[in-house]
Order: C-alpha cells, then structure tokens, then sequence
C-alpha cells in the first residue's frame, strides 16, 4: 500500500536529486562528479521501487487509489486545485517511466564518464525525470501543463548539453 506522501515522493526523489546535484554538487564538489550519477541512479530507483508499491496498490484496491485534491491558488468563484491521480493507467505509466529513466541512468553513468558536463547532464536528467513523473501523476489540467512545461525545458537542455558543438546549439533552438 502507498499512501499520498509516498506518491508524491515519487516526484520528489528525482527533484531533490536534481537540486542536490545542480546546486550543490556542481558548484562546490565537482571534483566529485561522479555523485551526482550516483545519486541520481539511486533516486530513480528509488521512484522506480514505489512506483511498484503504487502499482501493488491500486492492484490491491481493483481500481483508483483516492488520494485529496490541495488547494493550489484560490480566487473569488475559483479555485485551482493540485493533487495525485493513482488509477491503473497511472500505475502502468509510472512503473514505465521510472524503468526506463533508470536504465538510461545506468546506461549514460558509463557513457558521460569523463565529460566535463557530467554532473549538469545528471542534474538535468533527474529534472527530466522528476517532470516525467509529475505529468503521469497530475490531477488537473493546470498541474499537467506546469509538469509539461518542464519537460519542454528539461528536453531544451538535454537537447543542447554540447551546446559548443553548432549543431547542438541549433537543435535546442529549434526545439
């Protein structure tokens, strides 16, 4: 069973990877890049494990697992909400692109070995993946555009990562 904490950590995992390896890792221990591959393979996983328990749950449950709305931004005769939506779909959804996420993480630890731009390419990786889960999870249609409007941004920077090389440069702008 997972309860709205764990659900939201699935988001949170890759996030707090992200922030850890962009604002700390980066600027003060880059000597120690290879952290930030760590961390961040380690974070996935992590989101990849109760992305599982959400699956066993609404497996568990035969169908959505109820999680409340938030209130996000209220105005006269409106209110905005925020939350997690856990149905089948969902679940399937989220165990997908944990899986794939991680494998990539594994995959790119041996590639990017050695590249100058290994601990923003993994802090721009956790974003991704951080956005990713976030567009699976969301409740609502404000929510979901804010998550999508992450992956454009994470997919602009990965997309440019060699943005020395002219070629990359115009691919991000074209992006």
């Amino acid at each position: 069973m997972i309860n709205e904490t764990g659900a939201w950590l699935i988001i949170g995992f890759p996030l707090i990877s992200f922030v850890i390896a962009g604002g700390v890792i980066r600027p003060f221990f880059n000597q120690y890049a290879f952290l930030a591959g760590y961390l961040t393979i380690l974070s996935i996983g992590a989101s990849l494990v109760l992305s599982i328990f959400a699956f066993a749950a609404v497996a568990d449950k035969g169908g959505n697992v109820p999680f409340d709305s938030h209130e996000w931004l209220s105005f006269p005769g409106l209110t905005i909400p925020f939350g997690i939506l856990l149905d089948p779909l969902t679940a399937v959804m989220l165990i997908t692109v944990a899986g794939v996420s991680l494998l990539v993480q594994i995959y790119s630890y041996g590639y990017m070995q050695g590249d100058k731009g290994f601990t923003r390419y993994y802090a721009y990786m956790s974003l991704f993946t951080a956005s990713m889960l976030g567009l699976v999870l969301s409740r609502g249609v404000i929510q979901l555009y804010a998550f999508w409007e992450l992956v454009g941004l994470s997919s602009y920077l990965l997309i440019g990562f060699w943005y020395t090389r002219p070629a990359a440069a115009a691919a991000a702008k074209k992006a």
